[in-house]
């Protein structure tokens, strides 16, 4: 089986080699041509394709073509001045996906559509998504987009956050003050858990699907993120006790129970 990765970046390109590893033939993406070589070293087809808001430059006909799943792995680039128009994004590649042979679609959303509650809700899948930053606005709009077209069945995958060995919030919160939230929970999700729920889900052919994937491991902002200073010898975070938390508990129980998926780091 063929399968394309839209966008072999932090995620993508560990996902696309343990995808190889597995079997699978894949083709795949990334908007850095001194990246082909990397990825063609690995064993992936690579492309060089970008998107934006008006055109998709490079190949996607040749990168689609044979493939019998497409997995969508762009985030919005929506912090800072950026501003830019995900949602047409995804609306310029539904031509492409139509007319090509792929039929079933994973597509990388997030947590971030569902909003902060100062209650600190338990969040399912049943959950109505009500996004309180441009960021998850648009994810939850290209989630719509691809599970309403008929053309091809598409499984979304809202992940907490991305964690990693190279990659830890402490690292950017570390020795920072008033920082906000201290009693809101974590909602967290390791690099290979990422790629073991992936493919899972392409195991279990469990498409038309939408699935909340965090770590089922929900201490305070306070509590973690301390901890993981000290651990790292890093100065400790301070924060900001004033005003009260706002977020909110993600449950991945559907994962578990669905998929039968067993986390391979539930504690972090």
């Amino acid at each position: 089986m063929t399968i394309s990765i839209l966008g072999c970046g932090w995620l993508g390109f560990p996902l696309a080699k343990s995808l190889l590893k597995k079997g699978f033939l894949v083709k795949g993406s990334t908007t850095t041509l001194e990246k082909i070589s990397v990825m063609e070293n690995a064993g992936i087809d690579a492309f060089h394709i970008a998107l934006s808001e008006v055109e998709i430059v490079g190949e996607m006909d040749a990168f689609l073509s044979n493939s019998e799943i497409l997995i969508i792995d762009i985030p919005p680039k929506l912090r800072g001045n950026s501003n830019e128009n995900f949602v047409a994004k995804i609306q310029n590649l539904i031509p492409f996906i139509e007319k090509s042979s792929v039929e079933k679609v994973i597509f990388v959303s997030s947590t971030s559509v569902y909003s902060d509650a100062i209650s600190i809700d338990l969040i399912t899948e049943k959950t109505i998504p009500n996004p309180d930053t441009e960021s998850g606005k648009q994810l939850l709009e290209a989630e719509k987009i691809l599970q309403n077209n008929s053309n091809f069945r598409t499984t979304v995958i809202r992940f907490g956050g991305l964690i990693g060995e190279d990659r830890h919030p402490i690292k950017f919160l570390a020795g920072r003050e008033n920082l906000e939230n201290p009693e809101a929970p974590i909602n967290l999700i390791h690099q290979l858990d990422c790629i073991g729920i992936i493919t899972e889900i392409l195991e279990k052919n469990c498409f038309g699907k939408t699935f909340n994937a965090v770590s089922p491991f929900h201490p305070t902002r306070k509590v973690y993120y301390s901890k993981k200073a000290l651990e790292l010898n890093l100065p400790l975070p301070k924060f900001d006790e004033s005003k009260p938390s706002v977020g909110k508990i993600i449950s991945s129980e559907k994962i578990e129970t669905v998929l039968k998926y067993t986390f391979q780091k539930p504690e972090l």
